[in-house]
C-alpha cells in the first residue's frame, strides 16, 4: 500500500497523532466491539493494511534465530515531555530534543513513547502487564520502535511520575521537571528484532521493531492507574508469516 509521508507520520507518531487524524477523517476505531481490530481494515481506505498486510504487528516472540550484533544504540536525553491522553493511550510527546537511536548505520530521532495494557507483543506465548513503545523516525521516512515490557514489582520513579501527571480524560499536561526516558530501560539489552507495522491504524508496514527480552518493574498501583483509564488497549497477535525473527545480544 502506498503511504505518503504525512500519513506515515500520522500513524507512527502513532497513537495520539494517528488518533487525531482518524477522528478528523471520520473514522472511529477502538480496541473492542464495533470499530475494534476486526473492523480496522474496513473503516476507511487508508486502513486496508490492517486487514490485508502480511507483516503486521504485534507478534509472539518465539523461535527466534540467534544473530550476531547488538540491538539499537540509544542516546536518549531528559526532556520536558508533554503527557497526552489521546483517547487510545497515555503518550509522552517530545518537546525539545530527547535524543536518538542508531542501528544499521542509520540514526533515528525519538519522537514519542506510549503504553499498552496488556503488552502487545508476547514472549514465548506470554503477555506481560504492559508494554512501552518508543517511536523514532528518519528524516526521509522509516521508523524504528523500541519495545519494553513492564511487569508489577519494585516502583519505577519515572513511570510513577508519568502516571501522576497523566490526564484521566482526553487532554494534555506538563511534567513538573524534565524526565529521563532511559529510566524506563532494562539493565540487560538482549533484543528481538523483526520487520513489522504500526499496531494502530493505518497499520503501515514501515517499522523496524526492536523489543527487549528483559522487562522492567513498575509499581502495581501505577499499572492499576493506567488500566483505570485504559482497561485494554492492545491489538491481538498477528501472524508471523514468512518473516525472520532475530535475537540479538
Amino acid at each position: 500500500m502506498a503511504v505518503t509521508r504525512r500519513t506515515l507520520l500520522a500513524g507512527l507518531v502513532s497513537c495520539p497523532v494517528c488518533a487525531s487524524a482518524a477522528h478528523a477523517a471520520g473514522a472511529h476505531w477502538t480496541y473492542e466491539g464495533h470499530g475494534g481490530p476486526q473492523d480496522w481494515g474496513s473503516l476507511e481506505s487508508g486502513f486496508q493494511a490492517c486487514a490485508v498486510g502480511s507483516q503486521q504487528s504485534p507478534i509472539n516472540l518465539e523461535g527466534a534465530v540467534q544473530a550476531a550484533g547488538d540491538g539499537p544504540t540509544l542516546a536518549w536525553k531528559p526532556d520536558a515531555f508533554r503527557i497526552v491522553n489521546n483517547g487510545h493511550t497515555i503518550q509522552a510527546d517530545v518537546v525539545g530534543d530527547a535524543g536518538t537511536a542508531t542501528m544499521g548505520g542509520k540514526t533515528y530521532t525519538l519522537r514519542q513513547f506510549h503504553f499498552h495494557a496488556p503488552s502487545e507483543h508476547a514472549l514465548n506465548g506470554e503477555r506481560t502487564a504492559m508494554e512501552a513503545h518508543f517511536v523514532h523516525d528518519l528524516p526521509g521516512g522509516g521508523l524504528l520502535v523500541v519495545g519494553v515490557f513492564l511487569k508489577p514489582g519494585a516502583p519505577n520513579a519515572a513511570f510513577s511520575e508519568l502516571m501522576a501527571t497523566a490526564p484521566r480524560s482526553e487532554g494534555a499536561a506538563a511534567l513538573k521537571a524534565p524526565l529521563d526516558p532511559t529510566a524506563l530501560l532494562p539493565a540487560q539489552r538482549a533484543t528481538y528484532r523483526y520487520e513489522g507495522s504500526l499496531t494502530t491504524p493505518p497499520c503501515s508496514e514501515v517499522v523496524d521493531w526492536n523489543v527487549f527480552a528483559e522487562p522492567i518493574t513498575v509499581a502495581e498501583a501505577d499499572i492499576a492507574a493506567f488500566r483505570a483509564i485504559f482497561p485494554m488497549n492492545a491489538r491481538p497477535l498477528q501472524a508471523v508469516n514468512r518473516r525472520f525473527l532475530l535475537r540479538l545480544n
